[in-house]
């Protein structure tokens, strides 16, 4: 008799594994013929004696007697509970036919997730060490000895919440949802995960698909993109630092499989319109990525409320900008329900630490003190603006949706950045990027430090230019 214990089935909600068919190594057989299955959370048991936290995937203590009853998810039932309908979305369109395919790394959590665990080959004996704060006194609540769990539903609950708050929506009118979100080790993770799922290698021998990145902006996109031997396509920013759309979707071909959209813009500062976003994304059969790392700093909402509009937007988010959690690594992506499936197909079984969720559940919950502290961020980036802006040989300062500033200066931003940094206030030099000569990006620190920075930038510049 099975047992449905919820301690297994709160932390396998999101373990939507899919049963794939089989498909042909042509693409085109691929797009018309590849299936996935999804498990609805919908369908799942929703009470249950004994609960677990699908952060910390600790139980609460059940008696002797109840941990030998080992709760079971048997094959049948997971079975039965992927006779879903098939998706017919643009990632069963776009994703390499092996990927589509592949059948997931199944790891022990998959199967059981309470009683007496025997199964992952853990120290039962317990850590060796904790967190320097939980030594004294001895505190493993979150039971390190223990893989976390694979899907970190509390974790996605909680972003939802926050982001849906944002733009006026909620998961059941029109918000996105767990099964929206992968989480991963910052946004990094994403990035290279969706080159490696939709794009086909070969850029090196003349084949293969291709991203589209619009400099200057972020260079992971072209590091994961050679890493992976995949094309890249580059249609500038203008100037100005806006997106030009018309060259865009001409410079489009049936090989571009991604388009990353940096807003708020690195180094630019500059977010880009959702309408813009909207543009794109209606006009070309490719994935449209936006990286809002910096969206909390910025005077345009986030372009979460486009991912149930559209079947091609993903959106990534991270918390080491606004929630300063840099230290965690722990970013987001954002998109089709498809899309993320796939995506928590092909991650590593157990890619994000307890000890990162669980820091990072605690942020989300607290969002009082990341508002305060953007508050203050923003205006200290107000104040440094208008400072830049009186220096005789700053020539512009960029306008800012971002918790720095792009700032050009007449001369010798190089030699002045570099001193600058040797004296202890380190800045980053970005005249080699396109549009950026002799441009200095400058993070919003605290009053003192930006005082600090703005003395030394105007000493050292009557130095080298005396």
């Amino acid at each position: 008799m099975l047992h449905n214990n919820n301690s297994a089935f709160k932390c396998l909600r999101f373990a939507i594994l899919p049963l794939l068919l089989l498909v042909s190594i042509d693409r085109s057989a691929a797009a018309s013929n590849s299936r996935i299955f999804t498990e609805h959370l919908s369908n799942l048991p929703s009470s249950s004696p004994t609960s677990i936290d699908p952060v910390n995937h600790t139980s609460n203590k059940p008696s002797s007697d109840d941990k030998l009853q080992t709760t079971a998810i048997t094959s049948d039932m997971t079975e039965e509970k992927k006779e879903a309908s098939s998706t017919t979305g643009r990632a069963a369109k776009l994703a390499r036919p092996n990927v589509l395919s592949l059948q997931p790394y199944r790891c022990a959590r998959d199967d059981y997730s309470s009683g007496i665990l025997l199964d992952a080959n853990e120290n039962a004996l317990g850590p060796a060490s904790l967190p320097t704060n939980s030594l004294d006194p001895y505190d493993n609540g979150m039971e390190l000895e223990r893989y976390p769990c694979p899907y970190q539903l509390t974790l996605k609950r909680l972003l939802c919440d926050h982001r849906n708050a944002q733009v006026g929506q909620t998961a059941d009118n029109g918000g996105i949802q767990p099964k929206n979100v992968f989480v991963g080790v910052g946004s990094d993770e994403a990035i290279d995960l969706l080159i490696r799922i939709f794009c086909t290698p070969g850029n090196t021998s003349g084949v293969g698909d291709a991203i589209m990145i619009t400099p200057p902006t972020y260079g992971m996109y072209k590091v994961c993109a050679n890493v992976n031997d995949v094309g890249i396509q580059t249609v500038p920013l203008t100037p100005d630092f806006d997106l030009q759309i018309p060259e865009m979707l001409q410079a489009v071909t049936p090989a571009t499989k991604l388009i990353f959209i940096c807003s708020p813009g690195n180094p630019t500062a500059k977010s880009i319109p959702l309408s813009d976003v909207r543009l794109i994304a209606s006009s070309v059969n490719a994935i449209v990525i936006v990286d809002e790392a910096y969206v909390d700093f910025s005077s345009v909402p986030t372009a979460t409320s486009l991912v149930n509009e559209f079947d091609n937007v993903v959106v990534l988010q991270t918390l080491s900008k606004a929630f300063g959690m840099a230290g965690i690594r722990c970013g987001f992506a954002i998109g089709p329900a498809d899309v993320i499936q796939l995506m928590n197909n092909v991650k590593a079984p157990y890619n994000v630490n307890k000890l990162t969720s669980d820091a990072a559940a605690n942020a989300l919950k607290n969002t009082a003190t990341l508002e305060e502290n953007i508050r203050v961020l923003l205006e200290e980036r107000a104040l440094m603006e208008k400072k830049l802006i009186a220096l005789d040989f700053v020539e512009k300062v960029y306008p800012s949706d971002a918790n720095f500033l792009l700032f050009r200066v007449k001369q010798k931003a190089n030699e002045l950045y570099k001193t600058i940094a040797d004296r202890g206030i380190v800045s980053r030099f970005r005249g080699n990027e396109l549009h950026c000569n002799e441009c200095i990006r400058v993070t919003i620190g605290t009053a003192a430090e930006n005082s600090k920075f703005l003395e030394q930038l105007e000493d050292v510049y009557k130095e080298l230019t005396a």
